[in-house]
């Protein structure tokens, strides 16, 4: 009989053959690097975590350097995983090979970013974002199809006949399940359900997972949301709603960085609104920006404007200048933009 739906695990033929390409270089003992992109989100975290343990599994030396520290609230991932990242740079000292995980730019690497150019080993990448400008390695398992960075280690995971231990399974479904918003935004397809399945089945529990990721914030965390929405602004002739946190929010709350996660998708929710934006003031002349699109504009395109990118529905950029100058240029950038996308 026919199936009613195609075999929505297989493995695509140029996914299989980079992961092929990739599993040359992992040779038991090699001492190995783990690194994400600054402020490092759940893909970026769940598959650093679960990379570790799998090639710890192989005999792997394995640990983790980030240029930002680990979010707290992703700490639970960390058991028995070797995270350096305070040691900063001095961390890629010696290592025979260095992943990279959810990053399309070596400039996403931030203060790691030379020390990885000049590193004379093998550079790994596996990424499911645009590719951007300087790739962080030359061997490359990329796929813009993938729902999460997490679906690409999965395959990884597959392909090479490493076990998807419970631990194992919930980083990567900490990493598919934060990507997609809960599996509400466009990137949820159906291999995505299928992939977080899998991970059910290998140990995950749902409701665990959503109490350590979405029902676990702090008080801090609200004040910061009511702050930033006090800063509303509507444009609906454009389609366009921004919310801003001027700088010393963090400090102001007592919250960490990673729990401003979210904000963004606050003046998105907006009926009518075809582009929102998220303004935070980092102090020292930088604003760090924050576009999600409701599927009508194309956010990465825009963030190139700034020398940022992302997704066609989530994307970001560093500008230079302050909080009022960066919000009049990108708004009124951002007005042309839509325009032009009507047209």
């Amino acid at each position: 009989m026919t199936p009613l739906v195609p075999d929505l695990l297989a493995i695509a033929p140029s996914r299989r053959a980079a992961i092929e390409r990739i599993s040359a270089e992992l040779g038991p003992g090699r001492v190995t690097a783990l690194s994400t992109h600054i402020n490092a989100d759940g893909d970026g975290c769940g598959s650093e975590a679960a990379l570790a343990r799998m090639l710890m599994q192989r005999g792997l030396a394995v640990h983790i350097v980030n240029p930002t520290p680990w979010p707290a609230m992703f700490n639970f991932l960390l058991d028995g995983v070797d995270d350096r990242t305070a040691v900063g740079a001095r961390a890629l000292d010696g290592v025979d090979l260095l992943v990279v995980l959810d990053i399309n730019d070596v400039r996403r690497l931030g203060g790691l970013a030379e020390t990885v150019r000049a590193l004379r080993v093998p550079r790994i990448v596996i990424d499911h974002h645009v590719p951007g400008d300087e790739p962080a390695g030359g061997l490359v398992l990329a796929d813009t199809t993938a729902c999460a960075t997490g679906e690409l280690v999965f395959d990884l995971a597959r392909v090479l006949g490493f076990e998807i231990t419970p631990e194992i399974a919930r980083a990567l479904y900490t990493a598919i399940l934060t990507d997609t918003g809960g599996f509400r935004f466009s990137n949820t397809s159906p291999r995505c359900h299928a992939v977080a399945g899998q991970l059910l089945a290998a140990g995950v529990d749902p409701e665990e997972m959503y109490r350590r990721i979405y029902a676990s914030v702090s008080v801090g965390r609200l004040q910061v949301v009511r702050e930033a929405l006090e800063s509303l602004s509507v444009d609906s002739e454009y389609g366009l709603a921004w919310v801003a946190l001027t700088a010393g929010a963090l400090e102001r709350h007592h919250v960490r960085s990673e729990e401003l996660d979210g904000i963004s998708e606050y003046p998105r929710s907006i009926a009518g609104t075809r582009m929102g934006i998220f303004f935070r003031d980092l102090g020292h002349g930088q604003v760090k920006t924050s576009f999600r699109s409701t599927g009508e504009v194309d956010v990465n395109q825009f963030a190139r404007q700034f020398g940022g990118g992302g997704h066609a529905r989530a994307a970001g950029a560093l500008i230079v200048g302050t909080l009022d100058d960066v919000r009049e240029r990108v708004v009124q950038a951002a007005r042309a933009f839509v325009n032009h996308s009507s047209g």
